[in-house]
């Protein structure tokens, strides 16, 4: 579905983001990209949609290689896809409706009453069914998420990808966003590419766990390899997240 073949990103800098990466994601799976801090995750995202090229090597989606697309071949590959932006990005001063209702004006011919019929089953998607009329001011942090969601999937893309959908939200409302993006999934048959640093968010909701490092791509596991993983850049983020052993914090209490 989605396949990264030898790609490498160098920065004007000379900074190596991504260096050598292939992997392939499946058509309908949850694909997760964890690991520290500028170790190209969000940049990866960038790269299927084509708002970053690669220095080198290219990028596919199915049969075509948005790496080198232009023009309106470019147009026809990105609406296949939706886009869930960390801070949701919702602009302010449009409700909830209009903010779900954008993609549609902006990219198709669709009537009013077509658009209102789809944004209005994108939002009972979501749970906010009855938040149409609201400001995003006025929402929470969980749900101005899934108002951005029901944006990303009102065009009915193939594929989604979210940039740490779970980040700046409390525990029990990040589960709450895991098990929406699960749920969509596995109804509407949606290819996910989420990047996290949170474990626990990729531990229940991925098919595969890919982790990168240094700008490579370091080991590529289902969950219940990954949480066994021998990797210490693994290791690490299992046992800074207290997933797989108490903290050395909680040694050292009397």
């Amino acid at each position: 579905m989605i396949r990264f073949e030898h790609v490498t990103k160098v920065f004007g800098s000379g900074k190596r983001v991504l260096d050598d990466v292939s992997y392939e994601i499946e058509k309908g799976e949850i694909f997760t990209i964890v690991g520290p801090s500028g170790t190209g995750k969000s940049v990866s995202l960038k790269h299927m949609i084509r708002l970053l090229s690669p220095t080198s090597g290219r990028v596919w989606v199915g049969d075509d290689c948005v790496s080198e697309a232009e023009g309106r071949e470019l147009s026809r590959i990105r609406s296949r896809f939706g886009y869930l932006f960390q801070s949701a990005a919702l602009l302010a001063w449009m409700d909830v409706y209009d903010n779900v209702a954008l993609p549609l004006r902006e990219k198709t011919r669709l009537t009013e009453g077509e658009i209102e019929f789809k944004v209005r089953d994108a939002l009972e998607k979501v749970g906010l069914g009855g938040e149409g009329a609201s400001m995003p001011s006025d929402l929470s942090g969980g749900m101005q998420k899934r108002a951005g969601l029901a944006r990303a999937i009102v065009t009915e893309p193939e594929i989604v990808l979210y940039d740490e959908p779970t980040s700046g939200l409390d525990p029990v409302t990040s589960r709450r966003i895991d098990e929406l993006i699960a749920d969509l999934s596995s109804r509407l048959g949606i290819t996910s590419v989420v990047v996290t640093h949170d474990l626990h968010s990729a531990l229940s909701i991925s098919t595969r766990i890919a982790m990168l490092g240094g700008g490579k791509v370091l080991s590529i596991e289902p969950p219940s390899a990954f949480i066994h993983s021998t990797l210490p850049q693994a290791r690490a983020f299992l046992e800074a997240q207290y997933i797989t052993r108490r903290g050395a914090w909680e040694a050292n209490r009397p």
